[in-house]
This record gives C-alpha cells, sequence and structure tokens, in this order.
C-alpha cells in the first residue's frame, strides 16, 4: 500500500509540473509576440474657405435643367461648384454665425468671373436660407467635402 502512495505522489507531481511549466512556456510565448493595435486610417478633410451665393429659379440665364439634366429645384439641398462630381456631398458652414447645411452637387457654376473674385459656391435659394438671410447674398463659407 505504501508502494502505491509513492507512485500516484510521483506520477501527481510529474504530471502537474508539466501542467505548470507548459503554461509558463505558453504565458512566455505570449508576452514575447509583439502586441498589434488596429491602426484607423482617417481620410485627411478637405476643407476650401471663399464666398458663397445663392440662385433660384428666377434667378436671370437659369435653366430648367441642371447641369447633371436634373430639374431644377430651388427649394432642394443642392448645389453648384466646378471641379466637383456630381452628387458629391459638401458641409458648407457660414462663418459669421456657425450655420451649417449639407448639400449636394447637381450643377457647375458659379460663373468664372466671379470664381476669380473669390466665389466658390452657389447654393440653392432653399439651402442658402437655411444658413443666412436671403437679404445678405454673399456669405463667407467653409465648405467640407464629405
Amino acid at each position: 500500500m505504501h508502494y502505491k502512495l509513492k507512485v500516484t505522489t510521483i506520477a501527481v507531481t510529474a504530471f502537474l509540473s508539466g501542467i505548470l511549466t507548459h503554461s509558463q512556456i505558453y504565458a512566455q510565448k505570449i508576452k514575447e509576440q509583439p502586441q498589434t493595435v488596429p491602426v484607423v486610417q482617417t481620410k485627411p478633410r478637405k476643407i476650401r474657405l471663399g464666398k458663397a451665393s445663392w440662385y433660384s429659379e428666377r434667378s436671370p440665364g437659369i435653366n430648367k435643367r441642371t447641369a447633371n439634366n436634373e430639374y431644377f429645384d430651388d427649394s432642394d439641398l443642392t448645389c453648384a461648384i466646378w471641379g466637383v462630381e456630381f452628387n458629391q456631398k459638401i458641409k458648407v458652414t457660414n462663418l459669421n454665425n456657425g450655420k451649417s447645411i449639407v448639400v449636394r452637387v447637381n450643377d457647375r457654376g458659379p460663373h468664372k468671373r466671379y470664381v476669380r473674385r473669390g466665389r466658390i459656391i452657389d447654393l440653392t435659394k432653399g439651402a442658402f436660407a437655411q444658413i443666412s438671410t436671403l437679404r445678405k447674398g454673399l456669405i463667407n463659407v467653409e465648405i467640407e467635402f464629405l
């Protein structure tokens, strides 16, 4: 009986030491592996500063259709800008009062002679009215491409 107790004690000791050794080796391997932190890539914000104006169906020279062949509706939240893809979303912020609105590009403009003077975007009457009074006509804006 005494013999069986010695064998059992040796077997249990060997088993436990094997488990402990294995767990220590495994823990050391985990510590040695470099911890990787996922890197979130953010797109750099594209921002322009300039002046904005508004246009409506009653403005001189306005066609019934926009440059991308939609029917022009001056109550829609759309805009006219050069060099930007149609249906691009743009956040326009009035720098005088901090109000902003998101509009969609569906037309080309403003006229080149106004662009040379610092006007970068024409908003529809409905969009402009949400960030400024229509009496202003021209406002300083920041536009951000979304």
